[in-house]
């Protein structure tokens, strides 16, 4: 029979080897994407997946409770998802990963047009992904054959659905190249744990007008599960 003190001496033993890995917390928003995450991943204990919710303020509110409830700190955040890609850009089926996170509609419309909340000194629309995970997260993906790209990552609290919208978020932030509703949220969670952070899209469907019918979610989440299982290496 176990007794208190062999159980209390096995979850010390537990938490010094979760010590000496590197503990990811990786934020989807819906579980048909933490499903494809995990079916990638396979068994890490090292790597913990979790759903967030869709949108930036629910993944804020919910990957900072996880991080602030961890028995063992963690070394990084990533938010893993699918999203829409710019045309020219990220290609249906292709996969983005992120070199600089915007929120591209955090800001106030003005007579002369749109202005973010740096312009507006209120604070900055932008986050630094950690470029040296930017750059494992890439190469690990790519040497994989899958078809990948590095670019800016735009969260939007209203998904694009006009040409209009489009044109104007392509001209608001240089290089855009995939469009999520979570990213911005993750980022600042994890940048208040001083965490580093990176992100993942795999594009269902091209930014623009809305058109169902050509959306491939199926597509994506293959590819979302293949870029997770490209990446189990450097994340060990």
């Amino acid at each position: 029979m176990t007794s208190q003190s062999d159980k209390h001496a096995s979850n010390l033993l537990h938490e010094d080897e979760l010590q000496n890995q590197k503990r990811i917390l990786i934020a989807t928003a819906v579980e048909a994407e933490r499903d494809a995450v995990l079916r990638g991943l396979g068994d890490m204990p090292n790597v913990d997946v979790i759903t967030v919710g869709v949108g930036v303020a629910s993944a804020a509110a919910r990957t900072a409770m996880v991080l602030a409830k961890a028995a063992v700190p963690y070394h990084l955040v990533i938010n893993a998802g699918i999203g829409g890609g710019f045309a020219g850009r990220a290609d249906i089926g292709s996969l983005v990963v992120a070199d600089l996170i915007v929120a591209a509609d955090l800001g106030a419309e003005t007579p002369e047009g749109f202005l973010s909340v740096d312009e507006l000194g209120f604070g900055s629309a932008r986050i630094a992904v950690s470029s040296h995970w930017n750059s494992l997260l890439f190469h690990a993906i790519a040497a994989a054959h899958l078809s990948v790209l590095s670019g800016p990552i735009l969260t939007v609290t209203t998904a694009t659905g006009t040409a209009e919208t489009t044109s104007a978020l392509a001209k608001r932030v240089d290089g855009a190249a995939a469009e999520g509703m979570e990213g911005f949220g993750v980022a600042e969670a994890a940048t208040g744990f001083n965490l580093p952070f990176a992100e993942i899209r795999a594009i269902s469907n091209a930014v623009g007008p809305r058109d169902r019918a050509a959306w491939r979610i199926g597509e994506a989440l293959a590819s979302l599960e293949a870029a997770s299982k490209a990446i189990r290496e450097v994340l060990t």
